[in-house]
């Protein structure tokens, strides 16, 4: 689906199913209350009012259903008709799996998506998923025909409304940043190889130092007039994943090219989220190292010195994008002066056992954005769900004789992704008094062998009501401040206002 163009419209315009094939998606309930006029451009004059009324009739989800309007060129298909407390509302995952399995084919289609105004941005995000954009098999590369895929709305009880298109983002790494910065106006701050090494950054260089290519950190950043406080989000973009000299297995090191899933969905929310207007300053960081095997590679037993000033004792090479992420966090405080520091991961492989396939798991220091992430998940169909936040209980497991901490935990049954993302937390500092956020999404961020660009949505939602965009504002779990004086404001703390 590597050529497929996708457009959202406000209206897809009327068309027989012969000519252009046709998907009508929602739940059932929604599907009902449809009226006829509002479809019958899309089906006459092979599908009449009864056939699509005895369709309906018929579909009995459990989960889903689908059931076909004329030959293999109309279908309709029902949503769940409830999902759980701890699932999006919008059903977003059997979305996508709907229209991978019942589109029907063709070089120019339409999917009709029925639904309520606060499902519009997970459904939208989760019908862009159906689609990947990156395919490196050779008749893909012959293919020089696009495939075009319109996408209209039916939002019930109004008309219908226009769309911004949302696409999945391929993890590329340092010139896919420097590609987005041109394109955004914006000039990448890149620190490289050995500088890191001078500069302090022992955790990205350690990681990093026996590959081909030199470890980076790059940095985008945005600064508006008017912004009343800082956000930083920080990536963990190891390119590729051996383990270094505790090298992985022949089972478990294919697949590591997806390592850098946290870095390349923050690039891709960082672009869509400028494109869509921010009021508020906001940095991404990307901490990009290969995790290579080599003469120089770091050794267990080494003991690096963090860009924190802490040291490290290194008990486990494959535990490295702790390490990265570490600095980033540090230089996310330090030098860009941030509120709120969110890092975003394929950190843990526990992280599916602990929260699942389905849902990132979710630490922060703050009650309320643990909440607002969970809410967030729900809103963007990017689904999240808490982890054990308890440091005095668990951070004891990277006790050190010889350093300030060790980078692997003494206990692998105890709590595994909670420490891990204790581990960067601890750089910060646990009373650091600004907002942390870490979300490990080691397990979402694939489907089998294709990335679901995972991420992206769940931080344009949770940081939507600094969009300029009216449905990002809509989504987003965080309200505005209340009504009060500048100086009042002024001696508010800075994130109140997305608090």
């Amino acid at each position: 689906m590597a050529n497929v163009v996708l457009e959202f419209k406000a209206s897809a315009g009327d068309s027989e199913p012969q000519s252009r094939p046709v998907l009508i998606i929602g739940q059932q309930t929604n599907l009902q209350q449809v009226g006829w006029n509002q479809i019958k451009g899309k089906l006459q004059p092979v599908v009449s009012k009864e056939i699509w009324q005895a369709a309906l009739n018929t579909l009995n989800p459990n989960p889903t259903d689908s059931c076909p309007l004329y030959l293999n060129h109309a279908t309709v298909a029902a949503l769940p008709s409830r999902v759980s407390r701890h699932n999006s509302p919008s059903s977003a995952h059997f979305v996508s799996r709907l229209v991978r399995s019942c589109l029907p084919g063709g070089n120019n289609r339409c999917i009709i998506m029925v639904c309520e105004r606060s499902d519009v941005f997970a459904s939208s995000c989760a019908i862009a998923r159906a689609f990947p954009i990156f395919s490196r098999r050779s008749s893909s590369s012959r293919r020089t025909e696009k495939k075009h895929v319109t996408v209209e709305f039916v939002i019930l009880g109004q008309d219908s409304m226009k769309l911004f298109s949302f696409r999945n983002v391929v993890d590329t790494v340092t010139e896919e940043i420097k590609a987005v910065g041109t394109e955004l106006g914006i000039t990448p701050v890149i620190i490289r190889g050995e500088e890191l090494n001078k500069r302090g950054f022992g955790g990205i260089h350690g990681v990093g130092k026996a590959a081909e290519h030199p470890p980076a950190l790059a940095v985008l950043s945005h600064t508006p007039d008017g912004a009343t406080q800082t956000i930083a989000w920080v990536g963990k973009g190891i390119v590729y994943d051996t383990g270094g000299l505790s090298i992985k297995g022949k089972t478990t090191m294919p697949g590591m090219k997806r390592d850098c899933g946290g870095a390349a969905a923050i690039l891709g929310a960082f672009k869509a989220t400028i494109k869509q207007g921010f009021k508020d300053n906001l940095h991404a960081v990307f901490c990009l190292a290969e995790n290579a095997v080599g003469p120089t590679a770091t050794r267990p037993d080494d003991i690096h010195t963090l860009y924190s000033g802490k040291t490290v004792e290194i008990n486990n090479t494959d535990a490295e994008g702790r390490l990265v992420l570490a600095d980033g966090v540090v230089y996310a405080s330090k030098d860009l002066s941030a509120d709120i520091i969110l890092d975003m991961a394929t950190l843990t492989g526990a992280q599916g056992i602990s929260t699942g396939k389905y849902h990132a798991a979710v630490m922060t220091n703050s009650e309320q954005w643990e909440v607002a992430c969970v809410h967030a998940g729900r809103s963007s169909g990017d689904l999240a769900h808490p982890l054990v936040y308890c440091p005095e209980l668990h951070f004891s497991e990277f006790t050190s004789a010889i350093a300030d901490m060790k980078n692997s935990v003494a206990d692998r049954e105890n709590a595994q992704s909670s420490c891990a993302g204790l581990f960067i937390g601890s750089h910060l500092g646990f009373d650091w008094p600004g907002v942390w956020v870490h979300v490990d999404i080691a397990s979402p961020v694939h489907a089998g062998e294709r990335a679901t660009g995972f991420g992206v949505a769940l931080l344009m939602a949770l940081f939507g009501q600094a969009s300029d965009d009216s449905m990002l504002n809509q989504v987003s779990p965080l309200g505005a401040a209340t009504n009060t004086s500048e100086d009042q404001m002024e001696r508010d703390c800075k994130r109140r206002r997305l608090v």
